[in-house]
């Protein structure tokens, strides 16, 4: 029982390490050749889990070796274009200024349900409110819509106000988040002073939020209310 752990404990962190190396995608996002890598590497990983008659190193160095190999293949890619198409294919037009180009979808055996299930995840339900459809070589589906069809931006209404950062978290639980309030250019007396305001202190701080200017969310723990 103690030798099933181990093996998977150690195996565990080699595919987590393994797939650090490939780069942080979503499942959803991965190229055809990463998928591939990553559903062999969850086979290869069990084998010797499954199986504990099995010496452990036969287990890793596959999996080091189908890494490796990604690694190097995503490197050739960058460089060599031809490459890259072949691996990983190339972006297909599935719309075209309202029209539905029907030969591109067969060609990827796409089917329409597939195609308007994307349009309304972008908050489209006419396929002839969009300009430009695109599926990406990961399957995904992006949509640029028509000018007439595009929300209003403040530009357009002639509203020039100052970009600023989105808030960072700077308090996660009752710990400080030491390199978010240095990207903000505060410390931590600072932000003990802003949450002094708010009657917390930093221990008694669930989730704090802040911008350069002011800790503009600041939830207290559920254990503090009521003391």
């Amino acid at each position: 029982m103690g030798v099933v752990l181990l093996r998977s404990v150690v195996l565990y962190l080699v595919v987590i390490f393994s797939l650090r190396l490939m780069g942080k995608r979503q499942l959803g996002e991965l190229q055809p050749g990463e998928l591939v890598i990553t559903i062999l590497i969850s086979n290869i990983a069990t084998l010797p889990i499954e199986n504990p008659s099995l010496p452990l190193l036969p287990g890793v160095l596959p999996i080091l070796t189908l890494v490796c190999l990604e690694v190097i293949m995503s490197f050739c890619a960058m460089k060599f274009k031809s490459l890259r198409k072949l691996v990983s294919g190339s972006p297909k037009i599935v719309i075209k200024d309202g029209e539905i180009l029907q030969g591109t979808m067969l060609e990827l055996r796409l089917t329409i349900d597939d195609l308007l299930m994307a349009l309304r995840s972008n908050q489209i339900f006419d396929p002839s409110e969009v300009q430009f459809a695109i599926v990406e070589t990961t399957g995904s589906i992006s949509v640029y819509p028509k000018s007439a069809y595009m929300n209003i931006v403040q530009e357009d209404m002639g509203i020039c106000n100052k970009s600023e950062n989105p808030p960072c978290v700077v308090v996660s639980d009752g710990a400080v988040m030491n390199k978010a309030l240095e990207s903000i250019g505060k410390d931590t007396d600072w932000l003990s002073s802003e949450l002094k305001d708010k009657k917390l202190t930093i221990e008694q701080t669930f989730l704090a939020m802040a911008t350069d200017s002011e800790v503009c969310v600041a939830i207290e723990k559920e254990g503090n209310i009521g003391k």
